[in-house]
């Protein structure tokens, strides 16, 4: 069977070492393919010998090369995924993002025919989708970065994000599907219960889920401690996270 490879970055203090350990343990346990884990990371303190890591790549443009402070917000550092050569990388890639948990087999995203594929964002009603994990090939989509940074500042003023760049941009080409609607749910939206069931219910995994996607408040630890992170919603302590995520 072909290797294929699962891709996470890591920058600044955001997430510690710890989310990209425990990222490679989870796939560890759930892709049973030959596959390579490799972390895009500017800090390699703390991340676990076993892990392949590798600098963030320059990629031409000196708003990313640079740092310059917006490059660090909404994700954008993620699109340096879409380089091309990115080191010695080739074929199928899954990217995940750092804050989520594996409940259950990857192996069928790696079984989806589609140029780029990305969770369907679940608040908005257009093409949006959410990168917290996509599957592409490697080299494949390098005019999305070509037209980033040719076309700066103009290429970036239409979207919030990231996401809405990449998608947006594929999206016109058709390149762009999405994930079965079971397959990567949202703990906030999915797990926990609405209204005041939320303050006496358990975050429960709905069925068919195989990614639980934290975006926002509250973060995987924060879950497992019952911690919210605001003031206008409660969760319960979440024991299936930590069986989870380690």
């Amino acid at each position: 069977m072909e290797s294929v490879n699962v891709l996470c970055i890591k920058w600044g203090n955001k997430y510690g070492a710890d989310y990209v350990n425990k990222l490679h343990s989870m796939v560890r346990r759930h892709l049973h393919r030959p596959h390579r884990f490799i972390c895009l990371t500017d800090d390699t303190a703390g991340i676990a010998p076993e892990i392949e890591v590798k600098p963030i790549p320059a990629i031409g443009f000196d708003e990313f090369d640079q740092r310059k402070p917006w490059s660090f917000q909404h994700g954008w550092l993620k699109l340096t995924s879409f380089t091309h050569p990115l080191y010695d990388l080739a074929g199928k890639t899954l990217f995940l993002d750092l804050d989520i948990v594996i409940v259950d087999s990857l192996d069928p995203f790696f079984d989806q025919a589609g140029e780029f594929i990305v969770i369907k964002e679940w608040d908005k009603k257009d093409g949006t989708g959410n990168t917290s994990c996509y599957l592409y090939t490697i080299g494949a989509h390098t005019d999305a970065l070509d037209h980033l940074k040719n076309n700066f500042p103009q290429s970036i003023e239409t979207v919030r994000n990231e996401q809405e760049f990449i998608t947006e941009f594929l999206g016109r080409q058709k390149k762009v599907s999405y994930w079965p609607s079971a397959w990567c749910q949202s703990f906030k939206r999915h797990c926990m219960s609405k209204g005041l069931l939320g303050w006496f219910t358990p975050p429960r995994i709905p069925p068919g889920a195989k990614i639980i996607v934290f975006h926002g408040k509250p973060n995987p630890p924060d879950a497992i401690a019952g911690v919210s992170g605001k003031w206008y919603r409660r969760v319960m302590p979440t024991a299936w996270v930590a069986e989870h995520w380690r």
